[in-house]
């Protein structure tokens, strides 16, 4: 019996060890995306295994993406090497469409992740059932290149609504938007138009109460390019609110913005400071408490704003000036701050902040707020200062492998 025993626990060990060099003669990847299908990723590609932490990885695929002009997405991957395959280092850029379904976009981006891995594949030595397939040389001499028809235009129409109720209440949500844009490396044009409704009703002693706010707005800009880090634009807006008690209101502020850094490195870092100045125009549903019924002012703004976004986490965070020149007591001052940084192994620290001082609630109607419209939230209520903070941590440990994908009972 001794001997079985000790024969069966010679043969685990064995095994054991055997499976553990079968792990680490496969490339060992860190997935660093947070738009990526990373389910399909793993149970799709082969040869790799994948680790729970940048530093247990053999080649670190981070993961950048920007919003492109025809409504998809811009990927930038860098297949970053670690310790043997620190010599090499390169990216992988493609890009996607708004026409593209969310499998089109999972399937390119499985196939640039296993374009670039070859060079890792090959420094591995470990090439056994790894083929690459080219096509052949086109016989076709006339031109194929695909015109657009559109001429970089692209319209997008959407619509929702959201219902609930009980017995002695019920609400409904209802949202419309139309948009359209074109976008270019010198100019940026996009036009939204907005209509939403909030209305809730409350029965009490047999009366029913009935809240409705509305909002219908169109907002339009034009943004053009000078150099590498300047650029200009126009902002316009017209619409109505009856929560901000504007039965009519526009703007037009023409704007001109400074990166410190080039506009190619946005989607890494970039610090950027920019100006506003132009005309506001109110048109109140009841009387403002400044004792206006309508008004035209100039207002300007200024801010200051940053981010960057690296293998150990990102920062972001703005500060702004909002001022009326009429009296430049009435203004707002407002900062932001938010963080996700890799402080050490399997250690994930993230803190996130908005603190607003407000003195420029002009739009505020005279008068008592009725409690019902307190409880209702009916209007906008005086406030000096607004805020918000969220801040957390994570700490992972354990088995640096985590390849294997159970989707069991995830619905």
């Amino acid at each position: 019996m001794l001997k079985s025993a000790l024969l069966l626990i010679a043969l685990f060990i064995s095994s054991f060890a055997l499976s553990q060099d079968a792990l680490s003669n496969e490339l060992k990847i860190f997935l660093d995306c947070n738009s990526c299908d990373n389910t399909y990723i793993k149970q799709n590609l082969g040869h790799v295994q994948f680790v729970r932490d940048q530093d247990l990885g053999d080649v670190h695929l981070f993961f950048i993406t920007q919003r492109n002009g025809s409504g998809g997405r811009l990927y930038e991957i860098d297949f970053i090497g670690k310790d043997r395959f620190e010599n090499i280092n390169y990216k992988l850029k493609f890009s996607t469409d708004s026409n593209m379904t969310s499998d089109d976009i999972r399937k390119r981006t499985l196939e640039h992740i296993k374009i670039g891995l070859v060079r890792f594949w090959i420094a591995n030595g470990n090439l056994s059932n790894i083929s690459v397939s080219v096509p052949g040389p086109e016989t076709e001499t006339e031109d194929t290149s695909e015109k657009d028809p559109w001429n970089y235009w692209v319209f997008r129409f959407g619509a929702s609504g959201y219902f609930n109720g009980e017995e002695t209440n019920n609400s409904s949500n209802l949202h419309f938007n139309l948009s359209a844009k074109r976008v270019t490396e010198k100019n940026k044009f996009s036009m939204r138009l907005n209509f939403s409704e909030n209305k809730s009703t409350f029965t009490f002693d047999g009366d029913d109460i009935v809240s409705v706010n509305n909002n219908k707005s169109l907002n339009v800009s034009d943004i053009l390019s000078i150099n590498e880090h300047w650029s200009y634009g126009f902002f316009g807006n017209i619409g109505t609110s009856t929560y901000r008690n504007y039965d009519l209101f526009w703007r037009f502020r023409p704007a001109i913005e400074y990166n410190f850094f080039n506009y190619e490195e946005s989607a890494k870092k970039q610090l950027i400071l920019s100006y506003r100045n132009g005309l506001v125009f109110n048109d109140y549903i009841e009387r403002s408490v400044f004792g206006k019924d309508k008004e035209l002012l100039f207002q300007h703004s200024f801010l200051l704003g940053g981010s960057v976004r690296q293998e150990w986490g990102n920062i972001n965070g703005e500060a702004s000036f909002n001022q009326y020149l009429h009296d430049t007591t009435l203004n707002s001052l407002g900062f932001y701050l938010g963080a996700n940084i890799r402080m050490f192994k399997g250690f994930n620290f993230n803190v996130g902040g908005n603190y607003r001082i407000t003195r420029n609630q002009i739009n505020l109607p005279a008068g008592d707020v009725s409690l019902e419209e307190l409880l209702l939230q009916q209007q906008q209520l005086q406030s000096g200062y607004n805020y918000w903070v969220n801040v957390g941590f994570s700490y992972q440990f354990g088995s640096i492998y985590n390849s294997i994908v159970n989707p069991r009972f995830n619905f």
